[in-house]
């Protein structure tokens, strides 16, 4: 006879916690096929709880096909058709430490280049602004948006790259989507999976899997002082050439015009080759002239244009754009309409008002200022640490980041596991080589600033001059 401890004080019921327990045994074979119960009135008494429980209980085995009922007779094991083995139940606890289980290791500071100082982020304004959108009640809100976006943003994004990136474009021509990797892999689909991509090395990870991941193969592509040169482009065979010329992620390298323009000769060699200008990071420059983007020297629709707001604004704010030649708009919008867009109206509604309204830019401004007080300061504490003297900045004039060159005996994988001891996350020039290469650097720090005030920027660098006087 069954015996099972039943809890009248839980709060599942006790004709459900029998029934768990009986379709259990039968699951995992302690109760075989044709096998009868025990019936209702003993097993009543011997559980001490009322016959309707257990009737209850039977009755639900019976409704799941777990036990058959024969008149006069009682209750039998059923004869289950393949039945699966027992898998042990994950824990809940368990199910969400997998899910939310952090990508990293909790650090008292972190070097990382993806961040911005969300502190600064104009809340009252992007609420009013979202406030006065929702009480106008527009239903066009409510309505399906263009698939290249909200047009007045487009607009306004025309607007804006033309002026400040030296951009030429429509507002037609501009594509908005729910991040760069998303429009990347739409314009690998456009181009063509067929061609050869090339990528430079090093660069974003992310790049060169959305390209592979789209089926395309891949060169890498080495860089010297000014990038890309157009004779190792010439030797990969690729046709289509991801670039990041305004300030090349990581090594901060800008390229000079007369590699530009041999670039987008290369380009003209051929109806089938294309640039992919990521101008990413490329508000941020802290001295000499803003350098325009490569695409305002295209005169040949030859570089199709990305950018993203992640920078400016947030990282959470997934709204990017990519700006296509006009000889590529035809078959865009002939073989791609069918995509709805991937942001949503009210966002695009928002972020277009505030930047009609003139919020966009005030805000980039403030970031500036604020992001080259912080390098300013990353770099005096730099140049005061003990072994100043054997290390070379560079990459600090524009973007968020910079790289740190240490000369013997310090190397990458020293200086970042002392770090590390330290509770301190810094990043070698490593992580960012997509394939190791034998001219590799192994020397050289990889460290973003532009989440930490002043006094954690000074508290972290000399805890990390602490932490390096002891490699020798």
């Amino acid at each position: 006879m069954l015996t099972f401890i039943l809890n009248p004080d839980h709060e599942i019921p006790l004709y459900q916690q029998l029934y768990s327990f009986i379709r259990k045994e039968i699951e995992t074979g302690r109760l075989r096929p044709g096998e009868k119960l025990t019936s209702k009135r003993k097993l009543a008494a011997h559980l001490k709880i009322s016959q309707n429980t257990v009737a209850t209980a039977y009755e639900q085995l019976a409704a799941e096909g777990y036990i058959i009922s024969k008149p006069k007779s009682g209750y039998y094991v059923a004869v289950l058709e393949d039945m699966l083995p027992d898998i042990p139940e994950t824990p809940p606890e368990e199910i969400i430490q997998a899910v939310e289980k952090p990508d990293r290791e909790q650090w008292l500071y972190d070097f990382k280049t993806n961040t911005v100082d969300a502190n600064f982020f104009p809340f009252p304004t992007w609420a009013k602004i979202s406030r006065e959108i929702l009480h106008n009640r527009n239903r066009n809100l409510l309505r399906a948006v263009d698939p290249r976006g909200y047009y007045p943003l487009r607009k306004a994004i025309a607007d804006y790259v033309h002026q400040y990136r030296g951009v030429n474009c429509t507002p037609e021509q501009i594509i908005i989507g729910a991040g760069s990797e998303y429009l990347l892999g739409l314009a690998v689909q456009l181009l063509g999976r067929k061609s050869r991509y090339a990528v430079e090395n090093p660069n974003y990870n992310k790049v060169y899997k959305v390209i592979k991941s789209n089926g395309a193969d891949v060169s890498l592509m080495s860089l010297d002082d000014d990038g890309v040169s157009v004779e190792s482009l010439k030797h990969s065979e690729a046709e289509i050439l991801h670039l990041t010329p305004s300030h090349q992620f990581p090594l901060g390298i800008v390229m000079p015009v007369g590699r530009r323009m041999a670039l987008l000769k290369w380009a003209l060699e051929s109806p089938d080759r294309y640039i992919l200008e990521d101008d990413y990071d490329s508000e941020f420059r802290f001295s000499g002239r803003p350098i325009p983007a490569l695409q305002g020297l295209d005169t040949a629709d030859k570089v199709i244009y990305f950018n993203t707001f992640t920078r400016s604004l947030a990282p959470s704010m997934r709204i990017s754009y990519m700006i296509l030649p006009e000889r590529l708009l035809h078959s865009y919008c002939e073989d791609f309409s069918f995509y709805s867009s991937t942001v949503p109206r009210f966002e695009q509604h928002t972020l277009h008002q505030f930047m009609e309204g003139g919020h966009f830019e005030r805000h980039l401004s403030r970031m500036r200022k604020i992001y080259k007080v912080r390098r300013n300061k990353m770099l005096a504490c730099i140049r005061s640490l003990p072994m100043a003297d054997k290390i070379e900045i560079t990459g600090e004039n524009a973007g968020l980041h910079l790289l740190l060159k240490f000369e013997p005996p310090y190397t990458e994988k020293a200086l970042v596991e002392h770090a590390k001891a330290a509770g301190i996350r810094v990043y070698g020039l490593s992580e960012y080589y997509i394939e190791p290469e034998a001219r590799m650097p192994r020397n050289v720090i990889v460290m973003g600033y532009a989440s930490f005030t002043e006094e954690e920027i000074e508290s972290a660098v000399a805890l990390l001059g602490h932490a390096w006087s002891a490699i020798n």
